[in-house]
């Protein structure tokens, strides 16, 4: 209980830690830009996709349930300041592992909705020609 109450005087003093965890983490957020983007490629946010999402954020980056409403905020506010291209970028100098989980976790929002529309995969693609990942490194991880 005390400790529950001093994590949120803390975060009232401080900010919300997962969104300070993004805002601290250039890659992080263009990860998550780059993520957003692909949920609204086909013109649509779905429940499933938001799921996924959240689920991303949750296991591959530590952001709380807690957080993503903070976090979706953040990305709002501040990621018209970085546009798809400069997010790439800042994957293509990081190891190959690193961008293939990249690509894994859009082509997993991509499937979340069990429809491929044609703007997520030139998406996709596109981010995958980018990165220099090969489909079937991407296929044979989320299947």
């Amino acid at each position: 209980m005390a400790t529950g109450l001093l994590a949120q005087i803390r975060g009232i003093f401080e900010g919300d830690p997962g969104v300070r965890k993004v805002a601290d983490d250039p890659v992080l957020s263009a990860e998550l830009l780059l993520l957003f983007r692909m949920i609204l490629a086909d013109g649509q946010v779905s429940d499933a996709e938001m799921a996924v999402f959240r689920r991303i954020c949750k296991e591959s980056f530590g952001i709380g349930e807690e957080s993503m409403q903070g976090v979706i905020d953040y990305l709002n506010d501040f990621g018209y300041e970085t546009n798809g291209a400069q997010a790439i970028d800042m994957f293509r100098e990081l190891d190959i592992d690193r961008r293939k989980e990249l690509a894994r976790h859009m082509a997993a929002i991509a499937k979340a909705d069990s429809n491929l529309a044609e703007n997520e995969v030139r998406l996709l693609r596109r981010t995958l020609d980018l990165l220099g990942i090969s489909p079937v490194d991407v296929v044979k991880s989320t299947s």
